[in-house]
């Protein structure tokens, strides 16, 4: 689409700053915070992750929509960004797995889109002053206008959005990774014991539950707000805390039930939101990173091993508040910030960053594995109850 066809878009930062550019995708009004992702490729996936509810993703890469857009590559059923930023756009995908346009798609799912900016700018502008809210309008150009709703709309902390994201009804998960994109696990899964898996749907992404299948598991997801006995009645080998948006802090429920469910003994395996929510259930306290770690290529590691990760959160665990029970394993090697831990006495570990990838690294497939195997040692030596 040439620029003269373009209609024109804004965007305006919560402090003030406004950038001009043109619009793609759907038309109207989106007001969210204002993130940056730094990932090559994945867009799609990127799109659809439930943890970027209520977010305005910046991407990095210089131009978005080239591979454009297929059923396959969903996390979740629809995009849950609120918009998007993006320096150059294509309209004409050239990949054999494409079905559609990325700027269809969002104005499918009536998600608008600004480019025509200059997002390493503007990048630099959040890394400098932290992610904060902002708006995409193709209706409203007035800034000081635009600027007003920006400004009334609430922060992302103190903000639960799992209820939002969360599924409604329990169903069960057995499809694995398809053949033609398995990165096949180093063990012989397929004639073990089928393992039950209660997967706690804080805002998780299919590709987790993919590969739970793929090492053996029969998964069974569960909305945030479901109750320990509830789980308890599926008789599980052990417990998955999904990803997730928004504060983990204000997830009373499900921190609650997790505190309960660790109780238990049962080994639990959590990932992002559910590390997060792992370390508040045993003590730890959260808070908002100033920018937090969106991207495809995030250092983690502890003792000279690194992982090249996939990462999105805008909040973490404090070290310093974690007890003398619990061991810090990864630590995200930009900042120091905790990437990992596990109990040193019980069957529980957790990760910030995505071992599932999608889009990303395989660097952390392992942790599926570990899972499993921490499944099977408690199946048959069964944990006291702490």
């Amino acid at each position: 689409m040439p620029i003269s066809e373009a209609k024109p878009a804004l965007l305006v930062l919560a402090d003030g700053t406004t950038y001009r550019g043109w619009s793609f995708g759907a038309t109207g009004t989106a007001i969210g915070e204002v993130v940056f992702n730094t990932g090559m490729t994945g867009y799609q996936e990127v799109l659809t992750d439930p943890s970027y509810r209520g977010q305005i993703i910046i991407f990095t890469y210089p131009e978005l929509g080239n591979t454009g857009v297929n059923p396959e590559d969903e996390e979740s059923p629809q995009p849950h960004a609120k918009g998007v930023v993006a320096r150059n756009i294509c309209h004409r995908p050239s990949n054999w797995r494409s079905r559609d346009t990325l700027s269809n798609y969002l104005n499918q799912h009536n998600l608008p889109g600004i480019y025509g900016i200059d997002t390493r700018a503007l990048t630099r502008k959040i890394r400098s002053a932290g992610a904060m809210n902002g708006g995409i309008s193709t209706e409203i150009q007035n800034a000081e206008q635009l600027l007003r709703q920006v400004q009334a709309a609430p922060g992302m902390m103190g903000l639960n959005l799992v209820r939002e994201v969360t599924t409604q009804s329990v169903y069960e998960w057995s499809d694995p990774t398809d053949s033609i994109w398995e990165f096949r696990p180093a063990g012989d899964f397929s004639h073990a014991e089928t393992l039950t898996v209660v997967a706690i749907d804080f805002g998780l992404k299919r590709n987790q539950l993919r590969r739970l299948a793929s090492y053996g598991c029969r998964v069974v997801v569960v909305p945030a707000n479901i109750s320990p006995e509830e789980i308890s009645q599926y008789n599980p080998d052990g417990i998955f805390l999904s990803n997730g948006p928004g504060d983990p802090a204000t997830v009373s429920e499900g921190i609650e039930t997790t505190k309960e469910l660790l109780k238990q003994g049962k080994p639990t395996f959590g990932i992002c939101m559910g590390h997060q929510i792992m370390g508040l259930s045993l003590g730890g306290e959260s808070f908002k990173l100033k920018f937090g770690h969106r991207g495809l290529n995030q250092p983690a590691g502890l003792q000279q091993k690194v992982e090249i990760t996939s990462q999105n959160h805008g909040f973490a665990i404090h070290a310093d508040s974690l007890s003398a029970d619990v061991e810090i394993t990864h630590l995200n090697l930009n900042d120091r910030t905790v990437a990992g831990l596990r109990h040193k006495s019980l069957p529980f570990f957790s990760v910030q960053y995505h071992p599932e990838a999608s889009p990303g690294p395989h660097d952390a497939d392992y942790l599926f594995e570990q899972f499993v195997k921490l499944m099977r040692k408690y199946q048959s030596k069964p944990m006291e109850t702490p």
